[in-house]
């Protein structure tokens, strides 16, 4: 699985648990941490951990690692690292504060149609 195909299963795994403004940031040409970032916010803490489970679970099952998850327990911002792609899982509130697509704003915007593809062919 390519670094793309990990983002849009990520991306539809947010969906799944609809998410809200699911962004993805292309950093390929801005930094080594990462390919993408997958940008999105839930509006409570249980629908943050919801979302993060769901990224780790649908990743797992297509046979992918998870390298690691940080800020679950608190839900505010949970950092969901699957190598190529790291995910940010943000509380309505910390997303508007931290504000990671104007900190990154060199870096290219997915566009919103190569993020959730439909699987019907």
């Amino acid at each position: 699985m390519d670094s793309k195909e990990l983002l849009q299963l990520a991306a539809k795994a947010c969906d799944d648990k609809r998410a809200e403004d699911i962004i993805a940031l292309d950093m390929k040409d801005v930094s080594l941490i990462a390919d993408y970032f997958l940008i999105c916010h839930g509006s409570n803490e249980r629908q943050v951990q919801a979302i993060a489970r769901e990224i780790k679970e649908q990743v797992a099952e297509q046979g992918h690692e998870v390298k690691k998850t940080e800020g679950f327990e608190q839900s505010r911002w949970v950092l969901v690292d699957l190598d190529d792609v790291v995910c940010h899982i943000f509380h309505k509130e910390e997303r508007r504060y931290y504000n990671l697509e104007r900190l990154w704003g060199d870096a290219d915007l997915v566009p919103a149609s190569d993020l959730l593809v439909s699987s019907e062919g």
